[in-house]
């Protein structure tokens, strides 16, 4: 049973006529003609009594109210595939690392609401790696995120470079480790620090590094908000290791300060994160999907340097 059969069932209901119905529905009469005597073979029952005007048989009256159902459906759902290929969608969710969140973003979404004013944004500070795994269930639309190629290898996944990014060592104006420029891998290590939660991308980034190093992360306390490490750091003990763009604030603060570190012991290069957009390939077929995307990409990737 196919659509189409329907559609012309209800078209010579409609009418009385092949013939009208041919013409209602655009389509030869013998084309209509076939699709019915195709319907009685597959529902094994006869539909109409084939006079001078098509009636009804009793087979025909027990179809009519499904075929009406069924048909009505499919016009609901041909029209709401034809609103979300439109840019008719009812909202667009992006969870994004915090640093994000707060500098970059911004920007980017008013130009979004600007060109899609009736698409409801939602968008969510959220740690990369819970941010990764809420998309690939289908609970979001974009992420902007660290990259985790254990996870983003996913073939159904598309994934775009936005940007890398130092990572810095966050102290109070007062610790010891303010004497240097570049702080040493050797100091680093002496000291305690604070750390992003589990399912953080920076968490299992700093985690890795130390365990490269062979070295042990006195991890004391987990946080998961920007105001709250600038908050525990500025009491004096404490250091974290956070991404450059995550320390724009603290600049104009005199409380706090930020080093560098020296290259990575053994590797010459210095410690950086990949920030990245991930979507799905379906949902880039969407329209407001992709400008968004487009947009963040134009933005970040162009624009960033202006903003450092």
């Amino acid at each position: 049973m196919r659509i189409e059969q329907l559609q012309a069932f209800l078209a010579i209901t409609k009418t009385g006529s092949f013939q009208q119905a041919a013409r209602d529905c655009d389509r030869t009469q013998s084309t209509i003609s076939r699709q019915i005597q195709s319907l009685e073979e597959d529902l094994g029952i006869a539909l109409f009594h084939r006079h001078h005007q098509a009636k009804l048989t009793v087979g025909g009256e027990r179809l009519l109210p499904h075929a009406v159902k069924i048909c009505h459906e499919w016009d609901l759902a041909h029209q709401s595939i034809e609103s979300l290929l439109t840019g008719k969608q009812p909202e667009l969710s992006v969870p994004a690392i915090h640093s994000v969140c707060a500098h970059m973003l911004p920007p980017i979404l008013q130009l979004f609401c600007d060109r899609y004013p009736q698409v409801q944004l939602r968008v969510t500070a959220l740690g990369s790696d819970r941010a990764l795994k809420v998309l690939k269930d289908g609970l979001v639309d974009v992420a902007i995120v660290m990259d985790n190629r254990m996870i983003t290898a996913s073939s159904d996944l598309v994934v775009q470079n936005l940007y890398q990014e130092p990572i810095e060592v966050l102290m109070s104006a007062r610790h010891p480790l303010c004497h240097y420029q570049q702080v040493p891998w050797a100091e680093l290590v002496k000291y305690p620090q604070v750390v992003f939660k589990d399912g953080y991308g920076m968490q299992r980034l700093v985690q890795e590094q130390f365990s490269k190093q062979g070295s042990t992360l006195q991890a004391v306390l987990e946080l998961n908000t920007l105001d709250a490490f600038r908050g525990v750091v500025r009491q004096g003990k404490l250091i974290a290791l956070l991404p450059k763009s995550a320390l724009l604030d603290i600049y104009s603060d005199p409380t706090l300060a930020a080093r560098s570190l020296e290259p990575i012991p053994h590797m010459g290069v210095e410690l950086s994160r990949q920030v990245i957009l991930v979507t799905s390939s379906d949902r880039l077929e969407i329209p407001p999907i992709k400008f968004f995307c487009d947009l963040v990409s134009k933005q970040l990737v162009e624009g960033r340097e202006d903003r450092l």
